[in-house]
C-alpha cells in the first residue's frame, strides 16, 4: 500500500498538480482605480509572487483610467473587489451605489496642492481670488470639503478661488493657467520637477498637514455579496496575500517597481518614475495592516460633512464599512 500510495503522489506531481489537485482556483477580479503603477504595486507583487496562488486564488487585475469609475464596475459585476477613495464611494453611496469599504491598505493621503512660490501664495488664506487646477470624477470632493472649511467659496471672485477642471496632467501650472493644481506626492508631483520646475519654485500644502486629509485606496466591494460566506471566504484570502504583497514592495521597493514596468502594457511608464512612485507610496500604507482604523474613518466623514451649504454628503453613512472580511483574515483592526 505504501508503495502505491508514492507511486500515486509521484504521478500527481509528474502532471503538475498537488494533493489539493480537485480544487480549482477561486477566480478573482480586482478593478484598479487608475493605471498601472507603482500606485497598485501591492498587488502586483502579490500575484508575481504568487501570494495569491499560495491563497488558492486566480486573481485578475484590470487598469483603470479617465473613463472609468470603480464604483459603476462594481454595480455592473465588472470586477468582484475595487479600490476607491472612500469620498468617491460615500459620495455615490449617498445616491443609491451600495459598495462597503472592506480593507483600507493605505492609511496616509498622497494628496495635495502644489503652486508656483511667483503668485505669492504661502498659506491657504492666500487662495482667495487665485485659479486652482481640481481634478473631477469623483476626485474633487476632499478639495470642495478643504474649501468649505476654510470659508473660501468656488466661484470664483476675489474673496473665492476659480476652479480649473484639471486633466490628469500638471498642464495647467507649466503652461501658467493656474496658480496651483492637484498633484499627489507620488506622481504629479514629481512630473512638475521633471518639467524643469525645480522644488524651491514651488510651495505645497498636503491634505494631511492641512487637517482634511480623506482615506484613499481603499478595498470596496458590493453590500449584498457580504451575506455570502464563501464570497467572504473568498476575500478573506485575497486581502491576506495583498497585505503581504504591500509588505514586500515595503521592504523591497525597487523590485516592486520592476514587477509594476513587467505587468505595464501600455510601455508609458519609466523606471526612474516607477522606482520613486513606489518610494512614495510605501510611506502612505506605512501603519495601517489592512484593516480600516475607525478612527479614520471617522475623520473622513466629518471632513466630508464639513462642507457647510453644499458638503460632499449630507448625513452620516450607515453600513459603509465592515471588519467582516479582515476578521476573517485574521487581521484585526487594533490601532
Amino acid at each position: 500500500m505504501k508503495k502505491v500510495l508514492i507511486t500515486a503522489l509521484a504521478a500527481a506531481a509528474g502532471m503538475g498538480f498537488g494533493l489539493s489537485s480537485g480544487l480549482a482556483a477561486d477566480a478573482v477580479t480586482l478593478q484598479l482605480k487608475w493605471v498601472t503603477q507603482g500606485q497598485f504595486a501591492g498587488y502586483y507583487v502579490a500575484k508575481d509572487k504568487g501570494f495569491y496562488e499560495e491563497e488558492g486564488l486566480d486573481v485578475t487585475i484590470k487598469p483603470g483610467g479617465p473613463d472609468i469609475n470603480p464604483q459603476q464596475v462594481l454595480t455592473g459585476d465588472g470586477a468582484d473587489i475595487a479600490i476607491d477613495w472612500m469620498p468617491s464611494a460615500l459620495a455615490a453611496r449617498e445616491k443609491g451605489v451600495p459598495t462597503v469599504n472592506v480593507a483600507q491598505p493605505f492609511k496616509k493621503s498622497g494628496m495635495m496642492l502644489t503652486c508656483l512660490k511667483e503668485t505669492g501664495i504661502t498659506k491657504p488664506e492666500d487662495f482667495r481670488g487665485k485659479t486652482l487646477g481640481v481634478w473631477f470624477f469623483g476626485n474633487e470632493y476632499p478639495f470642495l470639503s478643504w474649501m468649505a472649511t476654510l470659508g473660501i467659496p468656488t466661484e470664483g471672485g476675489p474673496d473665492g478661488v476659480t476652479v480649473v477642471k484639471q486633466g490628469f496632467n500638471v498642464d495647467p501650472l507649466l503652461q501658467k493657467q493656474a496658480d496651483c493644481i492637484s498633484t499627489m506626492t507620488y506622481n504629479e508631483y514629481w512630473q512638475v520637477i521633471d518639467a524643469g520646475i525645480p522644488a524651491e519654485d514651488l510651495v505645497v500644502f498636503k491634505y494631511e498637514d492641512q487637517g482634511v486629509a480623506t482615506l484613499e485606496d481603499g478595498l470596496y466591494v458590493l453590500e449584498d455579496r457580504l451575506q455570502d460566506e464563501a464570497f467572504v471566504d473568498v476575500m478573506a484570502r485575497f486581502v491576506k496575500a495583498s497585505m503581504k504583497g504591500w509588505e514586500y514592495a515595503r521592504e523591497n521597493p525597487d523590485e516592486a517597481a520592476e514587477i509594476v514596468l513587467e505587468n505595464d502594457d501600455t510601455g508609458a511608464q519609466t523606471e526612474k518614475h516607477q522606482k520613486r512612485m513606489v518610494s512614495e507610496i510605501i510611506k502612505l500604507t506605512e501603519g495601517s495592516n489592512g484593516a480600516l482604523d475607525e478612527a479614520d474613518y471617522e475623520r473622513t466623514v466629518e471632513v466630508l460633512l464639513g462642507g457647510g451649504s453644499d458638503p460632499v454628503i449630507t448625513k452620516v453613512p450607515e453600513g459603509a464599512w465592515s471588519h467582516v472580511i479582515t476578521d476573517k483574515a485574521g487581521i484585526k483592526n487594533d490601532m
